[in-house]
């Protein structure tokens, strides 16, 4: 059965109803196919770490042999040489595992944010066309970067800042039991836990400032890249100032947001420097009077107070790390919301290819669809392209001509109940998309190019053409002579959207681009509608050839583009009102003809 076409893009999970544990359990299976990178980056972080508690205890050896007699004679033999360089050697293996931990594990955080990455694209790609003409590029792009650079942060952050910490943690408290007394040990407990309440408790209060601002920068990224996009009509407008000020209510809002979310990291922050402050004096007084009653020695205050520092570093950064990570989990939530957005258009399940042997036929049958609900296009419309010829389709703007090329490409399904289309009496909902478009082959009404050379654009129609294949393909299409006056040839840039091109120009690169493709079914919608009338009689009749042996719909407004088709069909408010050749819908006098003599008053 065809998948019904829905009216709205369909509903999914966002940010706010799922867990921190759901975005990280999507996260997960990315990382395990890496498994025994991240069993050895973990060992290496363990020795990082056991290296580095090492290193107060050698401090403390250290500064306990140098309780000797003032300036006795042998103080520079007993120098324990020994320890310190046992202190530079473990410094220098602090450092060497964890560069070894990062060089064994890029490979795996490199390659999940690859896959992730190629997966949103190849998705996004696979989404409809509904979808794509209702995103916001710039605030689609701006959660797709943020979600990439969140993969790297989390696995960064995870295995190189927080376990690292959890394990220093419970290293040193081990020690200062075992060392000390039980009083030190509390101390640094109580410590944490009222760091870590406090830190959760007042990031999750500002989460909702953070992820309005995301809302606000996507928001301003959005109408920025929009009004740059179409430069053009802001200066046909005179709209500058207007686009100014669009664009500085949006920064005005976002300004606000930041001096809030600003002030709120100042709180959270100066929270955590009084705890670790706290702490840390009580930890270096109980030290202190143990020095000073003789139960502890000068090289143990050493130690304690390197094993603070060595906590509080850590510590302090955790608090970032906790926000970041948090802000890392909602980008990445954004990015996987996106994987999850359903294909209005699929392959059916078992679809096979399309199978054509020479030009195939091409069928509608009682066609009906409505891209809304409410909003009907097209009512029953059936039509026939025999194999091989070609049917034109022409009517008012807005009558639906358009929307039938769509429904061929199977952008969009024909709703649900109605009729189906065919070629060679195959249903293009029950094969793959990937055939059927194959098989096709488009000269669109609006040319958009890519920002790259003429020559890859026109290659795109078969990326493997070669260099005396595309230059065929241009000379068929009148533009050759044009590509080869220009300095670079086929190596110029278009510019963004081919705006360095002419209308005409970027509809003959387009003309070209199809000629190369080169397949069996080929459409013209206002194919030559950007040209003038010299180079349209010169392209009609290098199309007309090219059609030859071709299944080919036309969709055209210029009536006098379609005389030579085998049927016209006149298409009005999404029905067939006439059909027939051009001499035969001009003698019935009816809708045809009556455009048509419009037409010719007008070029008069």
């Amino acid at each position: 059965m065809r998948p019904a076409a829905s009216a709205l893009p369909p509903t999914t999970h966002t940010t706010r109803d799922r867990s921190d544990w759901v975005v990280l359990s999507r996260l997960l299976p990315y990382l395990w196919q890496y498994k025994w990178r991240v069993a050895a980056a973990l060992a290496f972080m363990v020795a990082a770490k056991l290296a580095t508690v090492s290193v107060p205890l050698l401090l403390k050896q250290l500064v306990d042999s140098m309780n000797i007699a003032a300036g006795s004679a042998t103080a520079l033999l007993v120098v324990p040489v020994g320890l310190i360089v046992a202190y530079g050697a473990l410094r220098f293996c602090t450092s060497l595992f964890t560069e070894l931990r990062e060089l064994i594990f890029a490979k795996a955080t490199e390659g999940a944010t690859r896959q992730i990455a190629l997966e949103v694209f190849g998705h996004l790609h696979a989404l409809s066309l509904r979808f794509h003409l209702e995103r916001q590029t710039g605030g689609m792009t701006r959660d797709i970067e943020r979600g990439t650079r969140a993969v790297q942060s989390l696995i960064s952050y995870s295995l190189y800042s927080i376990f690292p910490t959890l394990i220093e943690v419970a290293l040193v408290l081990a020690l200062l039991g075992s060392q000390f007394d039980m009083g030190y040990v509390w101390i640094t407990l109580v410590a944490l836990v009222l760091y870590v309440v406090f830190t959760v408790s007042v990031t999750e209060w500002r989460t909702q400032f953070r992820r309005r601002m995301n809302e606000l920068e996507s928001s301003s990224q959005s109408r920025a890249m929009d009004s740059l996009l179409n430069y053009e009509t802001v200066k046909y407008f005179n709209n500058e100032a207007f686009e100014t000020r669009r664009y500085d209510e949006a920064l005005e809002k976002l300004r606000r947001i930041r001096i809030k979310t600003q002030f709120t990291l100042s709180l959270l922050n100066g929270g955590q420097q009084l705890i670790i402050a706290t702490a840390l004096v009580l930890m270096l007084w109980r030290a202190t009077q143990g020095v000073a009653d003789g139960s502890l020695t000068l090289g143990d205050l050493v130690m304690v107070n390197a094993f603070m520092i060595q906590l509080y570093i850590p510590l302090n950064f955790l608090g970032v790390l906790y926000r970041e990570i948090k802000q890392s989990l909602t980008d990445l939530d954004r990015m996987f919301t996106l994987l999850e957005k359903e294909r209005e258009i699929a392959d059916a399940p078992g679809a096979q290819a399309l199978q054509l042997g020479a030009a195939p036929e091409v069928v509608f049958d009682d066609v009906r669809f409505a891209y809304e609900s409410n909003r009907p296009i097209l009512h029953g419309v059936s039509l026939r392209i025999p194999a091989g010829q070609t049917v034109a389709v022409v009517g008012p703007s807005g009558s639906g001509k358009s929307t039938l090329a769509r429904l061929l490409y199977r952008f969009y399904d024909v709703d649900r109940g109605s009729g189906q289309i065919t070629i060679d009496g195959q249903d293009i909902s029950e094969v793959t998309q990937g055939s059927l478009r194959q098989a096709i082959g488009i000269v669109p009404q609006d040319t958009v190019l890519f920002n790259d050379t003429i020559g890859y654009n026109i290659r795109y129609g078969r990326p493997d053409a070669s260099q005396a294949e595309m230059e065929r393909a241009a000379q068929a299409a009148h533009i050759h002579h044009f590509i080869a006056s220009l300095p670079q040839g086929y190596d110029t840039v278009v510019g963004e959207r081919g705006l360095k091109l002419s209308g005409g120009e970027k509809q003959r690169v387009a003309i070209a681009r199809t000629l190369l493709k080169d397949p069996p079914v080929l459409i013209f919608d206002e194919a030559t509608s950007a040209l003038d009338s010299a180079n349209e009689r010169a392209i009609q009749t290098e199309l007309r050839a090219v059609a030859q042996n071709k299944t080919t719909l036309v969709i055209a407004h210029r009536l006098s583009t379609v005389v030579d088709a085998h049927e016209i069909v006149v298409l009005r408010h999404g029905v067939v009102v006439e059909r027939g050749t051009h001499a035969a819908l001009l003698a019935m006098g009816g809708v045809y003809a009556e455009m048509w003599a419009l037409q010719q008053s007008q070029a008069d």
